[in-house]
């Protein structure tokens, strides 16, 4: 009686013939129907039974367990007349295995322990639930019991206490197991457990020595654990070089090995030897499991080859929406966001990754509202926030739009969620408010951060120098100093900015050297810019001159376009025609570098100067890109551009304009005879 339809039969005849079936053939009977998950009919069976033995009771108490109601469950074990270890071992594995139960499994262990000798399947089945729930003092005291009552002894037991001590975060305990173990006790399996702790752990090395050694326990599994986590620790060459030599040595490639080559392909680019596995696959007739397809998809989208990610994902999306993952991560990181939104809105169950990359595609692509949409559309159908990055992406649209209202909510939300304040949320939270306007909030969030970093320092002396807190940037400075916090290129960025937006030639010259001398950095593009606008709003142009002939590199249009500024400033138009040639060679497209031209020749009355830059610009046809404004009112954001009419309020705006414009003439015209009548006088 190995089917259903037979149980079934047999039964049958029994029932029509008045015949008492035999214990072991009604035992049976539930055994089969159990599987099926006919609950009633194995209760019905269980009750009709004159007489029963362990066997029955051990499964009707299974079917129970298997179907989590550990109510009845108990309820037969606590009547059951006979109990052996089968009877024990299934309630405690039923308790260990469902969420909810752990208690219950603790306490029936230690019930274990007065009845009978625990066996070895229930401690690895209680190391299974303290490597759950990482209850390290918990499972030395299993360990102890074992060594005392000589289960530590065998290949499983082995292999599970292997296993809990290095996920509890003790390798070295793992490790002195597995060393101090006889090598008869040494099988395959916890070889392999023992490899994989070393990679959760990042020892390589010991990994490497542990797989050379006793190599004739090696099988596929080893070879793929030597792979994959040499993958997974950022050394894709050497996960490839042993994919190669794992045939050579005579054993078979399956879905794991290329699953985990694969990935490594993807973390090095490797985009020749992944279509050649690609192709290999095909040509062996074998089918792209979930696994493997989603690996191809995110090798194909890291390489740019998005036509050929989503041709796999399209054979396979029905059987495997997992594919989809990543081909919307490459959708998001290109730009393209309505493929992106199609490919989102298709899936029916939403992980976290994907959430997170349509919220950064929107924030990168600038599309911030649909961004603030989309996080309102997360919130209704879960309660808490399921990564960090989507808060910090979505703080990043705030910095970018300035808008402090949106930064507050955001801010609220995390508290609300409970999610844990770390450096980057903190540094996310500064730099948010400060863009916003409002240093003091950012302040108070710089202070309340315990996990203070140099990105969060810079973030803070960034926002002080954006709104003028010129002192409060230099004492911040100095204490990251005294804290041991070690500078970098973005720190001296932003203090430089701090000294030329207020004019301290000095101190600048002062940071601009100690970030060579002192700490070695060596300045960018940004920094030398940074260098000539101060020497230009100091009228210090002979400065800036002598900077541009020492500079050790090319200047690039930023450079150029500071030193213009400064020219300017200085009302050097001579200066500024030496530099136009260079400009317009790096920049001969940008249009903003034509006006710039035109309004320095402008501001010195060189017409015909002025005349030429224009017909130039008009000649290459280059454009200007349009000022650009916006304002939020409630939750809606109203964007103006220079010259655009398409407002739908555009007739009530300029109305109003218009009216500002009369008062502002009338007021300037008041203060004007206000001065002359003083003079008068």
């Amino acid at each position: 009686m190995k089917s259903l339809l037979d149980c079934a039969k047999f039964q049958t005849r029994n029932i029509k013939s008045g015949l008492t079936p035999r214990i072991i053939d009604t035992n049976h009977l539930i055994y089969v129907y159990s599987k099926h998950s006919l609950l009633q009919y194995v209760q019905n069976l269980f009750d009709e039974m004159p007489e029963r033995n362990v066997f029955t009771w051990n499964a009707i108490i299974n079917t129970y367990v298997k179907d989590n109601n550990f109510v009845q469950a108990r309820a037969l074990f606590d009547a059951a007349p006979f109990k052996d270890w089968v009877t024990y071992n299934t309630m405690l594995s039923g308790y260990v295995n469902s969420e909810g139960f752990q208690d219950e499994a603790v306490r029936l262990f230690s019930e274990m322990q007065f009845v009978d000798e625990v066996s070895e399947y229930a401690l690895t089945t209680m190391l299974g639930l303290v490597t759950k729930l990482s209850l390290l003092s918990y499972g030395r005291q299993l360990h102890s019991y074992m060594l005392k009552t000589g289960n530590s002894l065998s290949r499983y037991s082995l292999s599970s206490l292997i296993v809990m001590y290095s996920k509890c975060g003790c390798f070295k305990d793992a490790w002195r197991v597995f060393d101090g173990s006889d090598d008869g006790f040494v099988d395959t399996v916890s070889k392999n457990t023992m490899v994989a702790a070393c990679f959760r752990e990042g020892e390589l090395e010991i990994a490497r020595n542990v797989f050379l050694s006793r190599r004739q326990l090696n099988d596929e599994v080893s070879w793929n654990t030597m792979i994959s986590g040499f993958a997974q620790n950022g050394y894709e060459e050497e996960a490839i070089r042993l994919f190669r030599i794992m045939m050579e040595e005579g054993f078979v490639w399956n879905e794991h090995s290329f699953s985990s080559v694969i990935s490594a392909c993807s973390g090095v680019k490797n985009l020749k030897l992944g279509k050649e596995i690609h192709g290999w696959i095909l040509k062996k007739g074998m089918s792209l499991n979930p696994f493997i397809s989603s690996s191809f998809v995110n090798l194909y989208c890291k390489c740019g080859l998005l036509n050929y990610a989503h041709s796999i994902c399209k054979t396979t999306q029905k059987e495997n929406p997992f594919a989809v993952t990543p081909l919307i991560v490459g959708y998001s990181e290109t730009g393209n966001m309505l493929e992106a939104r199609r490919l989102f809105d298709s899936l029916p169950d939403k992980n976290h990754v994907v959430w997170t990359a349509m919220i950064s595609g929107y924030v990168k692509a600038h599309q911030c509202e649909e961004a603030f949409q989309l996080f309102r559309e997360l919130m209704t159908q879960k309660t808490t926030v399921p990564d960090e990055l989507i808060f910090i992406n979505l703080l990043g649209a705030c910095a970018i739009h300035a808008t402090f209202n949106y930064g507050k909510q955001i801010h609220a939300c995390i508290l609300r969620t409970g999610t844990a304040m770390d450096a980057k949320l903190s540094n996310s939270l500064v730099d948010t408010y400060s863009k916003g306007g409002n240093v003091t909030y950012a302040r108070r969030i710089f202070q309340l951060a315990v996990d203070r970093d140099t990105i969060l320092y810079n973030s803070m002396i960034a926002g002080y120098a954006l709104h003028g807190y010129e002192n409060e940037a230099i004492q911040l400075f100095s204490q990251m100093t005294e804290q041991g916090f070690q500078p970098d290129e973005v720190t001296f960025l932003a203090l430089l900015s701090v000294c030329r937006h207020r004019g301290l030639v000095k101190l600048g010259e002062e940071y601009f050297f100690s970030m060579t001398q002192d700490y070695k950095i060596s300045p960018g593009f940004d920094h030398y810019a940074s260098m000539i606008d101060l020497y230009g709003r100091a009228n210090q142009l002979d400065k800036a001159v002598s900077l541009m002939e020492t500079l050790p590199v090319e200047p690039d249009a930023v450079i150029l376009g500071a030193f213009l500024n400064a020219c300017k400033m200085n009302r050097n138009a001579e200066l500024a025609k030496a530099a136009e040639d260079k400009l317009l060679q790096i920049e001969g497209g940008n249009g903003s570098r034509y006006a710039q031209l035109a309004g320095i020749y402008a501001s010195e009355g060189k017409w015909n100067e002025m005349g030429r830059v224009m017909k130039m610009m008009r000649g290459r046809e280059a454009k200007k890109t349009a000022g650009c404004s916006w304002v939020y009112i409630g939750d809606t954001v109203h964007t103006f551009i220079s010259g655009d009419r398409s407002h739908m309020e555009n007739d009530a705006i300029y109305i109003t304009l218009g009216c500002l414009i009369k008062e502002l003439s009338k007021l300037s015209a008041t203060i004007f005879l206000e001065e002359e009548f003083c003079i008068f006088y």
